[in-house]
């Protein structure tokens, strides 16, 4: 976001430009306006816009008042740095509390690999089917049991396919899956996240598979490092924790099975003989498993990705 004292140097207001807002509530007993943190997040959020053609308004503005422009800018930039430390105490909360979820996790990566199989205590819970199971008649629920035990595989271990149908029903996860993608997910075991307090703050994504025909390896990783630090010369640009840096791994891909890459055939016609051959290229597939091969970020910010 801009330096507010730019942001007012620049700033000029036309009629055409004049915005409708609907009126704010009154406290009629403080008589203060009633803002809501949505509305004083787009106040600051509006600073960053108000940048354009330099009107001299700073310029033109005492010195004392300048002095006292300069001030507000370190009031901001104090506001900034408490804020830095909300968004770190938040992450050391995550880090404690994914401590405290990691006995529950592997407890249920253990009934859905069919390694544990939970006692009768453990699977009470009132679900609409057996309400519904209450409101049939004896006889008609006895025929149900009796349909359902002929169609059901009382060998099956676990819960089939858990990630899988987890992935296709995240639309954020569902956009990156494809058809070829699936039978190889169906092998996913457990995904698991570890976090990192600090030097560097950040996270590790684990993916555990069983062994499949497509890959060798048995975890695929996924690393994540973040930055918690405002910019004094810009502290309205500060919008809490940011991913700076991520990292894969390599897949070991069995012979003919990467999924991420395909072979396309070309036809090329040469300039003067006339003559035409084909050539065959490979080129990248979509694929959820390019997750795993992020673009490099350099450790210049200002330089161009390569």
């Amino acid at each position: 976001m801009a330096d507010p004292e730019k942001a007012l140097d620049t700033m000029e207001v036309t009629d055409n430009e004049v915005e409708e807002v609907e009126d704010v509530e009154i406290d009629e007993q403080s008589n203060v306006a009633k803002l809501t943190p949505e509305m004083l997040a787009a106040i600051q959020g509006k600073l960053g816009s108000m940048v354009g053609t330099p009107s001299g308004y700073i310029a033109s503005l005492p010195k004392p008042v300048k002095r006292r422009l300069k001030a507000l800018k370190k009031l901001q930039l104090e506001c900034t740095r408490l804020e830095a430390q909300f968004y770190e105490e938040v992450h050391l909360l995550e880090c404690k509390y994914a401590k405290l979820h990691q006995p529950i996790y592997e407890k249920r990566s253990q009934i859905t690999s069919g390694a544990y199989e939970p006692n009768d205590d453990e699977c009470v819970w009132q679900s609409d089917d057996d309400k519904d199971d209450e409101e049939l008649a004896e006889g008609v629920q006895n025929q149900v049991k009796i349909e359902e035990a002929s169609t059901t595989d009382e060998n099956v271990s676990g819960v089939p396919e858990f990630w899988l149908t987890i992935f296709k029903n995240v639309d954020m996860l569902a956009e990156m899956l494809q058809e070829h993608d699936e039978v190889i997910l169906k092998h996913l075991k457990d995904i698991k996240v570890k976090f990192s307090e600090c030097d560097p703050m950040g996270f590790l994504l684990e993916f555990h598979f069983e062994a499949n025909d497509y890959f060798t390896n048995t975890v695929l990783t996924k690393e994540y490092e973040m930055k918690c630090t405002p910019d004094e010369d810009d502290p309205f640009s500060f919008e809490g924790t940011e991913i700076v840096k991520c990292k894969g791994c390599t897949i070991d891909w069995k012979k003919g099975k990467n999924v991420t890459v395909k072979m396309i055939k070309k036809k090329q016609k040469h300039k003067s003989r006339g003559s035409v051959r084909t050539i065959t290229k490979t080129v990248q597939n979509d694929s959820f498993f390019n997750f795993f091969s992020p673009p490099t970020i350099p450790d210049d910010e200002e330089a161009d990705l390569v």
